[in-house]
């Protein structure tokens, strides 16, 4: 894993102060002006939305979560109308616009969600263990309570990276016998009580863990390539979609999926499986990451990779997630995926 997962897992322990992640990079490759309609598809505390509302475009601004919706409200209201907020997944945003001028996408938990004990993201404090972006369906005690040791493993071990999957998958069964797991604090001083602590050990032993069952229960790895998938059709010919990962797996996603559609083949009589097709992207520049300054000043920066694409007049393509090398977890079934 490269190094994206450091400040992902740094975030999962601690407090983190919400400042907009590479703001000016993300404004010169999105290219907003008066008149345009942009799609800010991870709304959460509304720092690119208002950037973006400064330029004299518009934005409709998607969040799954309730609290970002509701904390938007006064934004909205002072918009003048260019302005409008949905609560919704952002997989489901080109259901809200189309022909859209621009698309940005931040990828990964927002600060208010991992400040609200609340919300069972952070075990910073203690709090249900919940981590639900939507506040709906499964949660984290859900998955930790009922799955199958080598269903947890399999979610630790590829969406944490955690090389002790295995261990504690099977810790977390014989303790749930006895106790079923209701609470952050809870898990996570039983993950380190069976792990251990080294002193020199930069982050805390159950945070792999709480990273995977986040990205697990909102099924964000599936919900990205999805937005992706509508992005596509919903820019219009010329549109921009920005995209902001935090650490591999997400960017992986992103970096394959403009790979794809940046790709254009065309069919031929000695290969009659192969299909004709045009580029439905074109790359505009490879993974820029923040400077020295911005990640002195906001440590959230210091994983962060932008990457940008522009979209031409060819049709969207079917969606096909076997492009982006998802595995197989439990409960989560993708047309097309191998």
């Amino acid at each position: 894993m490269t190094a994206g997962h450091g400040d992902d897992l740094h975030a999962v322990g601690g407090s983190v102060r919400h400042i907009p992640v590479l703001l000016g990079e993300v404004l010169a490759a999105l290219a907003p002006a008066e008149g345009d309609i942009i799609i800010d598809g991870t709304f959460g505390a509304g720092g690119y939305t208002k950037a973006i509302l400064a330029t004299g475009a518009s934005v409709v601004a998607i969040d799954r979560d309730p609290d970002a919706i509701a904390a938007g409200r006064d934004l909205e209201a002072q918009s003048g109308g260019r302005l409008r907020l949905v609560q919704a997944p952002f997989s489901t945003l080109d259901e809200h616009v189309e022909g859209a001028d621009g698309i940005v996408l931040d990828i990964g938990v927002s600060s208010m969600q991992l400040d609200q004990a609340e919300r069972g993201f952070s075990f910073r404090t203690d709090g249900p263990l919940d981590m639900r972006m939507a506040q709906a369906g499964l949660s984290a005690a859900d998955v930790v309570n009922s799955f199958k040791p080598g269903d947890l493993a399999r979610i630790f071990g590829f969406l944490g990276e955690e090389r002790h999957a295995g261990r504690i998958a099977r810790m977390i069964e014989a303790r749930r016998e006895k106790r079923p797991f209701e609470r952050t604090l809870d898990l996570a001083d039983a993950i380190e009580t069976h792990i251990g602590r080294a002193p020199k050990d930069k982050i805390h032993p159950a945070t792999r863990v709480f990273q995977a069952l986040r990205i697990f229960v909102n099924d964000e790895l599936g919900e990205l390539a999805k937005a992706l998938f509508a992005a596509e059709r919903a820019l219009k010919p010329g549109g921009r979609l920005v995209v902001v990962t935090f650490h591999s797996l997400e960017d992986r996603i992103v970096k394959r999926f403009i790979a794809d559609r940046a790709d254009a083949a065309s069919g031929s009589r000695h290969m009659p499986e192969a299909q004709a097709r045009s580029a439905t992207f074109r790359k505009a520049g490879g993974g820029v990451t923040p400077g020295d300054a911005e990640i002195a000043a906001n440590p959230r920066a210091r994983s962060a990779r932008l990457r940008a694409a522009i979209r031409t007049e060819a049709p969207a393509r079917a969606g096909d997630f076997s492009i982006f090398g998802l595995p197989k977890l439990p409960g989560i079934d993708r047309p097309g995926e191998r």
